[in-house]
């Protein structure tokens, strides 16, 4: 099994598709577009990065590497490990600043959410389905998954293997082990704010580089946790979301067939849906149709205003996949019309330390 060709286009570049990736390119290579976003993060932008495409084109390996069991190659490993060691080298370089990281890993299955982080009365993870919930303007939302700090990236990482274990997968006359689920590994930074009695931030006079690049340092990601005149500190949190989206698929070509039949109904609405929520929001609507299906609700604050959103498109170079591959095509024309927002951070919260 080749990877995929990688069509890869952030919504904020002014191409078309930014880089296409044939299959002899290495997994660092696609990461190298990945990589300039998680310094966003920590200048408090949200950040999305979604893997599309039909079953079987290589979404999965894209993301995670081969299934994030451990005996991956260092060539082999996706973006969302390399995600994580990065962003933790990230924090590492400013120990000042102190943020705290949470994770959070869900799967929407037949338009289900599944916490794949939850356990049962005996403390053992069981991946729970989370039920809607009236909030207080009688509109039905999900329950807050279970959300886990962690200190490093093995301890990140070990528990999204472990989650992976509990999602849903099916054999299909087009890949053996078929996602049948959306995943969504949603990493929190929170950040305390500040600056020093001079009134610049200490990173401003040395910052820190990538690459041999200087990196941005005026975000609040890189300020000292410092208390307000009040004696209160303010934070900042944004969220990275890496999404593993389910194959889109033609049933009479998958073979799918009773539950598979509708597993697969249920993962072409809510990839539609993901594609009228880009309509909408390219066409400058004033209605977004986020809560047509729970994939585009929990993504919502990922996707249009001045997030970040960036789309890998996983296509097959087989000519007899050309028409799912100008599907996804497709939908990759439609992500790259919308327009980002004023860019402006994430709201801080004022919080007694």
């Amino acid at each position: 099994f080749l990877p995929p060709f990688v069509l890869s286009f952030p919504s904020f570049f002014p191409s078309i598709y930014n880089l296409v990736y044939g299959p002899a390119e290495s997994q660092r290579a696609v990461f190298g577009e990945v990589c300039p976003l998680l310094t966003s993060l920590l200048d408090g932008y949200n950040v999305c990065i979604v893997a599309y495409g039909q079953t079987g084109s290589g979404k999965s390996y894209t993301m995670l590497g081969p299934r994030l069991k451990g005996e991956e190659s260092q060539r082999d490993v996706g973006i969302v490990p390399r995600a994580v060691e990065e962003l933790f080298r990230l924090i590492s370089e400013n120990p000042l600043t102190g943020p705290t990281v949470e994770v959070s890993v869900v799967e929407v299955y037949n338009n289900d959410i599944f916490d794949l982080l939850a356990k049962d009365s005996l403390a053992v993870e069981s991946g729970a389905r989370r039920e809607a919930t009236a909030a207080r303007d009688g509109r039905k939302e999900a329950a807050a998954p279970t959300c886990e700090a962690v200190s490093s990236a093995s301890e990140l990482l070990r528990l999204v293997r472990g989650g992976l274990r509990r999602r849903a997968t099916h054999p299909t006359l087009v890949h053996e082990d078929s996602s049948r689920s959306h995943l969504i590994v949603t990493v929190t930074v929170t950040t305390a704010l500040g600056s020093d009695s001079s009134g610049k931030s200490p990173a401003a006079v040395n910052p820190p580089t990538v690459a041999g690049r200087r990196r941005s340092v005026s975000g609040p990601a890189w300020h000292p946790r410092l208390p307000d005149h009040a004696g209160r500190t303010e934070k900042v949190s944004a969220k990275l979301q890496l999404v593993d989206l389910a194959g889109s698929e033609c049933a009479g070509v998958s073979g799918a067939t009773g539950p598979a039949l509708r597993e697969t109904s249920w993962i072409n609405r809510s990839l539609a849906a993901l594609a009228d929520v880009l309509g909408a929001l390219s066409e400058h609507r004033s209605h977004v149709p986020y809560r047509n299906s729970k994939l585009t609700h929990l993504l919502q604050d990922s996707i249009g205003g001045d997030a970040k959103f960036l789309v890998i498109l996983c296509i097959s170079p087989s000519q007899k996949h050309v028409a799912q591959t100008i599907q996804g095509l497709g939908f990759g024309t439609r992500a790259r019309q919308v327009q980002r927002g004023q860019a402006r951070r994430r709201p801080g919260s004022r919080t007694g330390e």
